[in-house]
């Protein structure tokens, strides 16, 4: 993660539907779904409700109201990694689809409606990262921005960057940012000139039992407070906090294990 960092808005709210390609909802899968809506609900402040069935029991992570978040159950003899995954902006999810895979990714569910509130694929890259894809109806995505408790930024670990950036800019049309050092692998994804994702080329530092993902960040008011309060709801530190050109960085996982970051920004 790099200063270039540029989240879909520092202004409060989001109300149009997002340009394609733009991080515009994240989701976790996962067995134990109250359990899950307990502990993110006390570490973000988030309520929750009813959201479409199609992929299992779902619900809408809420804050103030305003939906931030999804969290749904995976059916028990579903083993699959647990894990926080971006959805991208999409004005046609059947075209994003063909166009992954003829750039060498893979559709793993869909394209399917996901009752009125849109269109989703979830694939993935040729490396093997997972992403969704929506495609916006009722539901544009992520509301509320910039805030304690939301999504501030969506970055790839992956081994090296020139690749995967290929597939990413060629299905989504972003233009690249490379850092210019011959020690650090990282390239900001732009859309219109503006940051909306990183990707980080890591090499052997990548942990062989995740590989390639994507990773969330979430904005919180006191990183130090949060992961105090994430290790008394039962979450791991696996990155202590430390101190970046963004703010206060921390990299930690839930009790089910799913990865994410906990930033607190420059005031």
């Amino acid at each position: 993660m790099t200063d270039a960092r540029g989240s879909a808005g520092r202004h409060g709210g989001r109300n149009a539907r997002q340009a394609p390609g733009t991080p515009c909802w994240v989701s976790l899968m996962v067995h134990g779904l109250a359990a899950t809506q307990q502990f993110y609900g006390a570490l973000f402040g988030w309520e929750f409700r009813p959201g479409p069935q199609q992929l299992g029991p779902y619900t809408r992570a809420l804050l103030d109201g305003r939906e931030v978040a999804g969290i749904g159950q995976l059916p028990p003899d579903r083993q699959l990694p647990i894990a926080w995954t971006p959805y991208l902006a999409s004005d046609d999810v059947n075209r994003t689809a063909e166009a992954v895979r003829s750039c060498g990714g893979t559709v793993g569910v869909g394209p399917l409606d996901a009752e009125e509130a849109g269109r989703l694929a979830i694939c993935s890259d040729p490396s093997g990262a997972v992403f969704g894809v929506w495609q916006a109806a009722a539901h544009l995505g992520t509301a509320v921005t910039g805030v304690p408790g939301t999504p501030a930024w969506n970055e790839l670990m992956t081994f090296e960057s020139a690749s995967v950036v290929k597939f990413y800019t060629t299905v989504f049309g972003y233009e690249q940012e490379p850092v210019v050092s011959a020690d650090f692998d990282y390239v900001t994804l732009n859309l219109g000139g503006r940051p909306v994702a990183g990707v980080h080329g890591v090499g052997h530092a990548l942990h062989r039992d995740r590989g390639p993902h994507w990773m969330t960040y979430f904005e919180v008011a006191d990183t130090d407070e949060a992961v105090d309060r994430l290790v008394d709801l039962g979450g791991h530190v696996l990155k202590p906090a430390q101190d970046s050109v963004l703010g206060r960085v921390a990299m930690v996982a839930d009790p089910e294990g799913a990865r994410f970051s906990l930033l607190q920004s420059p005031r």
